[in-house]
Parts: C-alpha cells; structure tokens; sequence
C-alpha cells in the first residue's frame, strides 16, 4: 500500500465521526486510580433517513489514562435496540431496496483503525427495518454482533 492510500484511509478514519448521536447515560463497570473508569455508555441516535425511528446504543468505553486521552481501542461490545416514536415514513430509495446496509451510525471506539458501525436493512416482505451494530478494524473485524428490528406500524388514529 502506497503512502498516499495509507494517508487516506487513515484520515477517512480519524474524521469518520458519530451520526448525531446523544448520551443517554452511563455506568463504571471498572474503577482506575488515574483517569476515568472504565464504563457502559448508553447513546441515542434518529436514523437519518428515516422519520422517527430512534436506536439506543450501549457500548464498552475503556478508560485510564490511555482512555482518558483517547489512544485506549474499546472493546467490540455492543448491543442495541431501536424503536419507532411517531408515523415512520421510508423514503423511495429504502422502499426500493437501493438502500440495503446503509451505515446509519459511526463511533470512532480507537484512536485510528477501528469503528462501531450500525447499518439499516429494510425487510419488505415483513415491512419492518432491521439495524445491525458491529465492530470492524481496517484489517481484521470482530464477529461480534447486536441486532434489532423495527416493525412498521399504523400510528395513531386512522
């Protein structure tokens, strides 16, 4: 690999940042001496591209000094669940299936090389969206893996 391809991979990386994301809450699982512990953080998040669904991440944040200074890489522990909040509305592209595997959420979880990603997958026969959270490196990803489903449903009165 080129220097100039090792540049752009590396900064694709560094600046692929969270998707609207909002903390929720969290709690210490593991108490450091310096630095802040380490701790489960529960996040919030819309999808983007559809109207109101809302997913709630939980997910391993490492802490230490190295934690504190971000250069600590996370665990690949996640789970997540999502939920419809109001009339979900699909946009043509989804109901088409040209959308299938969109990244809906991006988490750095180290300093360079590795990400906590969500993608959407919208299941036409059973007209419900499915949201898969996973981690993956540049070169090696993990097989670890949350799931969760979105029946779409008439909301409110008719």
């Amino acid at each position: 690999m080129t220097i100039k391809k090792v540049l752009v991979v590396t900064s694709m990386v560094l600046f692929s940042g969270t998707l609207c994301a909002e903390q929720v809450g969290s709690v210490d699982t593991v108490f450091k001496m310096f630095g802040p512990d380490h701790k489960i953080v529960v996040e919030a998040f819309d999808d983007p591209d559809v109207k109101n669904v809302t997913c709630y991440l939980s997910r391993a944040k490492m802490g230490g000094i190295k934690g504190g200074l971000g250069l600590a890489e996370d665990t690949s522990d996640a789970a997540i669940s999502c939920q419809q909040v109001g009339p979900v509305e699909l946009s043509e592209k989804i109901k088409q299936g040209t959308a299938e595997g969109d990244v809906v959420f991006r988490k750095r979880t180290s300093l360079v090389f590795k990400k906590l990603q969500v993608v959407r997958f919208y299941d036409k026969n059973r007209n419900a969206l499915i949201y898969l959270s996973y981690s993956d490196k540049v070169v090696d990803g993990s097989p670890k893996n949350a799931l969760s489903a979105v029946p779409i449903i008439p909301w409110g009165h008719q």
